[in-house]
C-alpha cells in the first residue's frame, strides 16, 4: 500500500477486503475483525476503508450501503434485491460504451463507465419460485 504511513489496523482492513468475493460494508469487515481485534473500533474501520478508496487501493461501490471492492479494475456488478448481495459478473468491460456517451453527449469526457444489474441471485431465485419469502 502506498500514501500514508503504514498502519498495522489498515492491512489488516484491507486484507480483509481483498479476502472475500462479498464486497462487503465496513460493518462486515468489523465484525469480521473484532474478535481477534478487541480494541478495533467501526470509526477506525470506515475511516480506513474511506482513506484506501481515497488512495484508489479499494473501490468503494455506492449502494444504499456502501460497499468496498479491493479489485479497482473496472468490471460489471449485480445487485441481488431479494439478500441485498453484490457480486462480480464476468462480463467483459465494454469501452464502447464510454464510445457511445461521449458520442450522444459532446463536451462531456467519460473516463469509465460501472454497470451494476439488479435482479435475483441463484439463491434468492430459488426462495422466490418456491414462494417463500425473501431475506
Amino acid at each position: 500500500m502506498v500514501g500514508k504511513r503504514y498502519s498495522r489496523q489498515r492491512e489488516m482492513i484491507y486484507q480483509a477486503v481483498c479476502g472475500t468475493d462479498q464486497h462487503p460494508t465496513a460493518e462486515m469487515v468489523y465484525q469480521w475483525l473484532k474478535p481477534a481485534n478487541p480494541n478495533l473500533s467501526l470509526g477506525t474501520v470506515y475511516r480506513n476503508l474511506n482513506l484506501l478508496a481515497d488512495e484508489g487501493i479499494i473501490m468503494r461501490m455506492p449502494f444504499p450501503v456502501e460497499r468496498y471492492d479491493a479489485n479497482t479494475e473496472p468490471h460489471t456488478h449485480f445487485r441481488c434485491r431479494g439478500c441485498g448481495g453484490v457480486f462480480d459478473l464476468e462480463l467483459a468491460y465494454d469501452p464502447e460504451i464510454d464510445a457511445s456517451a461521449c458520442a450522444a453527449e459532446p463536451g462531456f469526457r467519460i473516463e469509465r463507465h460501472d454497470l451494476i444489474f439488479t435482479g435475483l441471485c441463484p439463491h434468492c431465485g430459488e426462495q422466490e419460485e418456491r414462494g417463500e419469502e425473501l431475506v
